[in-house]
């Protein structure tokens, strides 16, 4: 997903030049007390029209306590590697991200422990032991596909391999989107491991238009008809399918059985040596409270974070009706994230890319 720099962006980039510039003039601790933060997260939040779960929190947020949040975003590898090479001079104050991409931070040592106010009744398997990340809106892996142009939908991985997707078929790129990412282990374990996953993914390839560092690009192509099936998440495709009519969620199943999907939350942590820490935390702990949580399905087409939220909106009731009957697989994200590098080269190998 190529990072996508809003008008807030614009602001960030200026707040970084003057932040070296006070540095430089032995001013450093000025930045400490502005009031803003920055925060650099993985796409699919922010809505296209001002009407995402992060436009509403962040404006309540701004208008609580006065901070105002400056916004970065970009594939979830992106984001990381933003971080990575800004150490010496970090920008970042919240960094949120996919998995396992949220896990590789923490491996790195991009994130400083904090745990904020709620996070006790998130999940144990969506946030760190170590109290350095945790999610804050939950969220699942899928596919969409054109309602409108395909009469027959599909169903199967099996039924992608047909020559009637050649060229209409297209998914992120592994390593670089986390939704990308998510396509790689998804048909490991669907197909049983690593070796049968690449097989069929080389056949795959035969229909795959090419890489996308975007997932939320390739949504728009469906509706359109340019593309009949992609790649993405439940959140952000539900969220999208407000303007998209044509667009349909689906989760693949091998041939004959059960349509699988795993958790693939938002999960946000504190930036080592971020500039503005304190607001940093004030913002986690302001994503996590029960009004942003219940806002997650009402504004954000996603799920809360919290297992003790439990919103009756109608897209909290449409969510759950899209979910049933869908089995919930549980990755083992540290065997992932430690052997995330040889995945993402046996897919590299294996399609040509």
């Amino acid at each position: 997903m190529p990072t996508r720099i809003r008008t807030a962006a614009t602001a960030t980039l200026t707040a970084a030049l003057l932040a070296t510039t006070l540095s430089a003039c032995g001013s450093s601790s000025a930045a400490s007390d502005e009031k803003v933060v920055t925060v650099y997260s993985a796409d699919g939040l922010k809505g296209e029209h001002g009407d995402g779960w992060y436009d509403r929190v962040f404006k309540d947020f701004e208008r609580e306590t006065g901070i105002k949040v400056e916004y970065v975003e970009g594939g979830s590898g992106e984001m990381v590697q933003r971080a990575l090479r800004e150490r010496r001079n970090t920008q970042a104050d919240v960094l949120v991200t996919l998995p396992p991409f949220i896990q590789q931070a923490d491996s790195k040592g991009l994130l400083q422990a904090y745990e904020p106010k709620g996070a006790d009744q998130v999940h144990a398997a969506d946030r760190s032991r170590t109290g350095t990340w945790t999610a804050v809106v939950n969220n699942y892996f899928g596919f969409v596909h054109n309602k409108k142009e395909l009469k027959t939908p599909p169903t199967t991985w099996e039924d992608l391999l047909d020559p009637k997707y050649k060229d209409r078929l297209q998914y992120s790129t592994p390593g670089v989107a986390g939704d990308g990412t998510a396509v790689v282990i998804k048909a490991m374990h669907d197909f049983g491991g690593r070796e049968p996953a690449m097989a069929y993914l080389k056949k795959l390839q035969a229909n795959n238009v090419g890489p996308s560092s975007s997932t939320s690009k390739l949504a728009p192509k469906v509706d359109k008809g340019e593309l009949l099936v992609a790649n993405g998440d439940v959140q952000m495709n539900f969220a999208q399918a407000r303007s998209m009519p044509n667009l349909a969620i689906w989760f693949p199943a091998r041939e004959g059985g059960r349509p699988t999907t795993f958790a693939l939350p938002y999960a946000a942590g504190l930036v080592k040596d971020a500039p503005h820490s304190a607001n940093g935390r004030k913002l986690l702990d302001f994503m996590l409270t029960e009004r942003a949580q219940r806002q997650a399905s009402e504004v954000g087409g996603g799920f809360p974070a919290r297992t003790d939220v439990k919103p009756t909106d109608a897209n909290a009731i449409a969510l759950d009706t899209l979910m049933r009957d869908v089995e919930v697989f549980e990755p083992d994200w540290a065997d992932i994230e430690k052997n995330l590098t040889t995945y993402i080269d046996a897919w590299k190998k294996a399609t040509g890319s």
